[in-house]
């Protein structure tokens, strides 16, 4: 919307001083044109904007404007600008308002201390693209369309209908009771219920979304984390699980234990390994999860499993074997 272009434009100003058309374009996204435009309907509503001919000129703020403030203090500011660089917003479809808002928090503090909140926030990075081993995250792109109709209906308590393709499944459309959205990882859920039971539906899957007139049948209070904890939990309880006795080195205890259901029993081994008694989801997340491990595991059982990985080792050794 245009008025809140027109905030967007006053903040830039006041927090970076004088900035050309050009850049203030970009910033807005918005033409060179429509930022005249803009500037021109400022000066008449009584704001001083000015600007400097030549080479080097650009737009500015007379010294001294202030815009309404509000009282936020160093921290309460900090907070929020370290939670605008997460995701979320991006992935429920609320950047551009999540950008304008955080011109609006920087503003929002007196001159002294918005220098410090800004250099602090600068120090701070919450799930960077990629980790140590510079595997990239991998981001889910999102039609603003979709997410946006999604989000409304979310917000609003209406039904809403939805076109999903589920995994290896033709799309269809399908009407749900949606309760919340939920991001884990760069991935965004939608919470929902389809005729009264539970359902948990992918966002990059939602290949279109209409929101209906008709009020959702959901509880007017929900505990949110409450309700994706539970989910998960069914979710990791399902399938056909799998129980492996395996032999680790100590070193990897922790990774192996990040891969399975459960822990059954734990014991030191006569040559300093663990001897544990694990759950796996299934056949293919042991198969998976062990054979990461390479040598600094060994299941022991069931047989089936040890086959497999012998299987799959001796088919590398003969992939990379030296010729005779």
């Amino acid at each position: 919307m245009r008025a809140d272009r027109l905030v967007s434009l006053v903040l830039l100003l006041r927090q970076r001083g004088q900035l050309t058309a050009d850049t203030l374009a970009r910033e807005l996204g918005v033409s060179t044109r429509t930022v005249l435009r803009d500037i021109e309907a400022l000066s008449a509503a009584g704001v001083p904007v000015y600007a400097e001919r030549g080479r080097h000129g650009g737009f500015s703020l007379l010294p001294g404007f202030q815009t309404a403030l509000t009282g936020l203090n160093h921290d309460e500011a900090l907070a929020l600008l370290v939670a605008g660089s997460r995701r979320g917003a991006q992935l429920f479809g609320l950047g551009s308002a999540l950008a304008s808002a955080m011109l609006k928090v920087v503003d929002a503090l007196p001159e002294g201390l918005r220098d410090t909140a800004a250099g602090a926030a600068q120090r701070l990075l919450i799930d960077p693209e990629t980790d140590l081993l510079s595997r990239r995250v991998a981001a889910e792109e999102l039609p603003d369309t979709v997410v946006a109709e999604v989000r409304r209906a979310v917000l609003a308590g209406h039904k809403l209908r939805i076109h999903y393709a589920a995994v290896n499944q033709t799309a269809k459309w399908r009407t749900v009771d949606p309760i919340g959205l939920v991001t884990v990882r760069d991935q965004a859920y939608l919470l929902a219920t389809k005729a009264g039971a539970d359902r948990t539906y992918r966002l990059s899957r939602v290949l279109a979304a209409e929101e209906l007139d008709e009020p959702a049948q959901r509880p007017d209070r929900v505990d949110l984390d409450r309700a994706w904890q539970e989910r998960n939990t069914r979710f990791r309880t399902g399938g056909d699980q799998v129980a492996v006795l395996v032999r680790v080195d100590p070193a990897r205890r922790e990774y192996l234990v990040g891969t399975v259901l459960a822990v059954r029993a734990e014991e030191p081994d006569a040559d300093g390994w663990l001897r544990m008694d694990v759950i796996f989801q299934d056949a293919r997340h042991a198969e998976w999860a062990l054979w990461r491990l390479a040598t600094d595991a060994e299941a022991l059982a069931p047989q089936w499993l040890r086959t497999s990985l012998s299987d799959r080792a001796a088919s590398i050794a003969t992939r990379y074997g030296v010729p005779s």
